[in-house]
């Protein structure tokens, strides 16, 4: 009897040290969504913010996906201090490429190029931008807020 319980408790002490591969992640927090696009539209030679100052407002800007039969691309002004940013979220959340227009009453103020690739390493998966290209206007990027100042004439 006593070998058969050290038996017992041999073969419960190996198979607990056997782990599935897959087991590794189990125990790690990783979340990482893409970052999201940011962009101020800026009259270039006064400098002012051109949805702070009126001259386009949030509901005449459309935003399309032309790689995706246009389709409406969602966006939201963040009106947060009077800085009116346009913010898009939804792109990278998958491997994609996207060449976005946009427009303020119909007219195009910029385009953008974005091919993002989800990865998957070391139990957490993150977007690689390969590229992201801004067309059809000047523009300036604040490096420290990652904001987009599209420029217009």
């Amino acid at each position: 009897m006593k070998k058969f319980s050290l038996l017992l408790v041999l073969f419960f002490i190996i198979f607990q040290s056997c782990r599935n591969e897959g087991d590794d992640c189990d125990n790690i927090l990783c979340f990482t969504p893409p970052h999201s696009f940011q962009f101020e539209i800026i009259d270039k030679t006064t400098g002012e913010n051109l949805l702070t100052n009126g001259t386009y407002k949030p509901e005449n800007i459309s935003i399309k996906n032309v790689l995706n039969n246009n389709e409406q691309v969602s966006f939201n002004v963040i009106t947060e201090n009077n800085r009116n940013v346009i913010v898009i979220n939804s792109i990278g959340w998958k491997t994609e490429k996207v060449n976005l227009q946009v427009k303020a009453n119909d007219n195009l103020i910029f385009s953008l190029y974005v091919d993002a690739e989800r990865k998957n390493e070391e139990c957490c998966s993150y977007t690689q931008y390969n590229e992201i290209k801004i067309t059809d206007s000047e523009f300036e990027v604040d490096k420290q807020t990652g904001i987009y100042k599209i420029l217009v004439k």
